[in-house]
């Protein structure tokens, strides 16, 4: 039994749709300014170029950890669904939200609507996190951590009823014999990321995995590729972070990519083999750019 699974994030798609001036109150408003000044980074020629290399792979599953939008604008939902849609079958594309997703309250709604295709368990639960697809084996466990915040904050929360599903969760799925692959946006650990930015209930999610354990955590968040370790009860679980799928320039682990994961069965459990493929700081090509050490 194996699976190949393609992993991208951080698309900030563009370019902004015009906003109303009553869009623009509170936050959206410092949003607004803030991607002005860095629309240039996130190149949609690039994010073409990656999702194209993307589906020649070929992958069976395609994970997206967030932040397809920039400030939750009403005009950028139907365009981020069609984008979506060029992933793949909503079947066989899993999506958990981002703070840009979740950037303020009042977009709450059209987000749950508007990605409820990638964002449905199995048995059809809508707008439930963490939701769960199992797939050849593996169970994709998606973890919301978007949740609206302060002007000049970008950090998430999980929860404490989110978590005590997840616990629950992993375990069934350990018991079932399945290789649990958890999908968050920010990065689940303490430190994680800058003050401000981070996930405000890290321990608690590093306390779940201690207990339950997990074969795989994917994040975005950081726009740069990153391998972390956190301690689970059969030994350490591979924490890794992924660049923006979109991102130039910057530096070489900032650059536009995406990451490809092979899960396969074996006598001793399951194999986990990643490799990280975008562009270099001297090319535009999407290439191979080696293995990544879980």
């Amino acid at each position: 039994m194996s699976l190949l699974i393609a992993h991208l994030s951080d698309p900030h798609l563009g370019p902004l749709p015009r906003p109303r001036a009553r869009e623009l109150i509170g936050k959206r408003l410092t949003g607004f300014l803030n991607w002005r000044g860095r629309r240039t980074i996130h190149d949609m020629d690039m994010l073409a170029r990656v999702v194209d290399d993307l589906r020649a792979q070929r992958p069976d599953h395609v994970m997206m950890t967030g932040d397809a939008l920039n400030i939750a604008l009403p005009g950028e939902f139907a365009p981020a669904a069609a984008w979506m849609a060029t992933l793949g079958n909503p079947d066989s594309v899993s999506f958990v939200p981002g703070n840009h997703d979740a950037y303020v309250a009042s977009a709450l709604p059209l987000l749950g609507s508007t990605f409820a295709p990638w964002m449905a368990g199995d048995h059809g639960e809508a707008h439930a996190f963490p939701y769960v697809r199992e797939r050849a084996g593996v169970a994709f466990i998606g973890v919301s951590s978007g949740v609206p915040t302060a002007p000049f904050l970008a950090s998430g929360r999980v929860g404490a009823s989110q978590l005590r599903r997840l616990g629950l969760i992993l375990d069934d799925c350990r018991a079932r014999g399945l290789a649990r692959v958890v999908m968050i946006h920010h990065p689940p650990w303490r430190g994680g990321a800058t003050p401000g930015r981070g996930l405000r209930d890290a321990r608690a999610f590093e306390e779940v995995i201690a207990r339950h354990g997990a074969e795989l955590i994917a994040h975005g968040h950081n726009h740069r590729g990153h391998v972390a370790h956190l301690p689970g009860p059969s030994g350490p679980a591979p924490v890794v972070g992924v660049r923006s799928a979109s991102a130039v320039p910057g530096t070489a682990r900032h650059l536009a990519g995406y990451h490809l994961y092979r899960v396969d069965r074996t006598a001793r459990g399951w194999r986990i083999e990643a490799r990280a493929r975008g562009v270099t700081p001297t090319g535009r090509d999407v290439v191979d750019l080696g293995a990544l050490e879980l």
